[in-house]
């Protein structure tokens, strides 16, 4: 029985939200994940994929040669600890890792004994790729050049769709990568005209680099069917990539058809390199082997060649940003949000305003995501401060959304704005009704407030301005009344 117990301070208070791929594969039939787990590197991809707790699990089930009472295993959990270790459990079970969790524990039969292999480095089925024979004819290139490569691609996806609508013309992506971009609802094109760039491709270019890559990807994975790509043969080579060496050529003589024909996908995206579309080798780039990894999936990911590459964002209690940055993309990333003002060779200045952040939140970019964007790439002096943003700016912007969404209507055509007494309205309203404005006498609108008051559907008046607003509830008759007062004036 191993040693280890599941009650120490390693355990985290709060579960991580699982990876994105993880969900994927919890949808998945049990006959397809357990296809999947004969191959040991796609064993040791989910494994690194997975939370500590269940990685834990994992590990003290590995080396038994029989299962153990689910009892056993919960007697090692401190009472405050159980739903963490309940979750974890369920996580392994929907993955087919601990396929009977209730009767017993024993970790799947085929996943253990790939994992096994993978991590003792038995077997020779070439699951982790099969190394090109070296040739001294071809010139060596080196990791750099892997890293300029894997960026030009991955950048020339994000400018296109940041740049779309805005009367430039950036290089286009491959009409593969279009049509992702198009099917995962980060693009869309009405009555024919060119790709524009949607709500949800807005809030995508402000997510970190490995859920933006992860994000194409799993998108990618839900068109297998529709490619008719055996889909574990996808993933089997997305998880072989992950477990590649960095600046190695392999060979392709070991792929299956449906993993030959990914190499043109995957050459769009930047994940590999082949000298030429024909050749019988490539090699992955940093962007497939920190697939499965913590590590950045980029050097120069959050920064330029001219810049800190840990960060190039100062942001001051003033609003004014200083971004240390030369490349187009990372500026006009800031533009979704920030209204620059000046522009020098190695950076650029501007400032966030409530109308910056007003037409950010009209993209369909919230708050914290802004807030996220602005910590992820903070350069390294802001992060001497703690809090390491201006608390002040978090406020005010978290508050330029709660006054763009504190008001909602409904029926657009019966409701009015309030226009000059909105900031009478408090912060706090969230509700959906109707206001009623523009009375043409006092006696007017003292007679339809009395009415409503009658109904008890009132929520806010303003005698000074001779409106009040009614839940939606009282809408119906509350304009029955008007417009009978407005007929027998008529008839009067």
């Amino acid at each position: 029985m191993p040693s280890a117990s599941l009650n120490n301070e390693e355990a985290a208070l709060v579960a991580p939200l699982p990876h994105a791929l993880i969900e994927f594969l919890a949808k998945e039939p049990k006959n397809t994940l357990t296809r999947l787990y004969q191959r040991p590197s796609s064993c040791l991809a989910i494994f690194r994929l997975l939370a500590p707790l269940e990685r834990q699990i994992v590990m003290n089930l590995l080396w038994l040669e029989s299962a153990i009472p689910p009892s056993t295993m919960a007697a090692w959990v401190v009472r405050e600890h159980k739903k963490l270790y309940d979750d974890a459990v369920k996580a392994l079970t929907d993955l087919n890792i601990l396929p009977n969790s209730v009767v017993k524990l024993a970790l799947n039969a085929t996943f253990k004994t790939s994992f096994r292999q993978a991590i003792t480095g038995g077997g020779a089925s070439g699951s982790f790729g099969v190394p090109a024979e070296k040739d001294d004819k071809r010139q060596p290139f080196d990791v750099d050049f892997l890293d300029g490569y894997a960026l030009e691609r991955w950048e020339t996806i994000l400018h296109y769709m940041v740049s779309s609508g805005s009367g430039q013309n950036p290089a286009s992506p491959s009409p593969g990568v279009l049509y992702l971009l198009q099917s995962s609802g980060l693009m869309a094109s009405q009555q024919g005209t060119a790709l524009r760039i949607t709500s949800k491709g807005f809030q995508f270019l402000l997510y970190p680099p490995h859920a933006q890559l992860w994000h194409l990807l799993l998108q990618y994975l839900e068109m297998a069917g529709q490619r008719h790509m055996d889909l574990v043969e996808v993933l089997s080579f997305l998880f072989m990539l992950s477990t590649m060496e960095l600046g190695r050529e392999y060979s392709i003589e070991n792929l299956s058809q449906t993993q030959k024909a990914m190499l043109e996908d995957l050459r769009d995206y930047g994940l590999l390199w082949q000298r030429k579309p024909s050749s019988r080798r490539f090699s992955p780039t940093r962007l497939a082997t920190t697939l499965t990894s913590s590590s950045p999936p980029l050097p120069t990911s959050t920064g330029t060649s001219s810049g800190p590459k840990d960060g190039f964002i100062v942001l001051e209690t003033n609003y004014r940003i200083y971004a240390y940055t030369d490349n187009p993309l990372q500026t006009a990333v800031l533009n979704l949000f920030v209204s620059l003002k000046y522009r020098f060779p190695n950076l650029v200045v501007g400032s966030i305003t409530r109308e910056s952040v007003k037409k950010a939140l009209t993209n369909g970019i919230s708050a914290d995501q802004i807030i996220s964007y602005l910590v992820t790439h903070a350069h390294p002096q802001m992060r001497k401060n703690n809090p390491l943003l201006p608390v002040t700016v978090q406020d005010q912007i978290r508050l330029w959304e709660l006054e763009k969404n504190r008001l909602k209507s409904q029926e657009g055509s019966h409701a009015s704005l309030l226009r000059n007494a909105e900031h009478a309205l408090p912060n706090s309203f969230a509700i959906i009704g109707c206001l009623y404005t523009s009375f043409t006498s006092q006696a007017d609108y003292e007679l339809v407030l009395n009415y409503a008051k009658q109904l008890d559907v009132v929520l806010w008046e303003n005698t000074a301005r001779r409106c009040f607003f009614g839940s939606l509830e009282g809408h119906a008759n509350i304009r029955e009344f008007i417009e009978r007062r407005k007929q027998s004036q008529m008839d009067g």
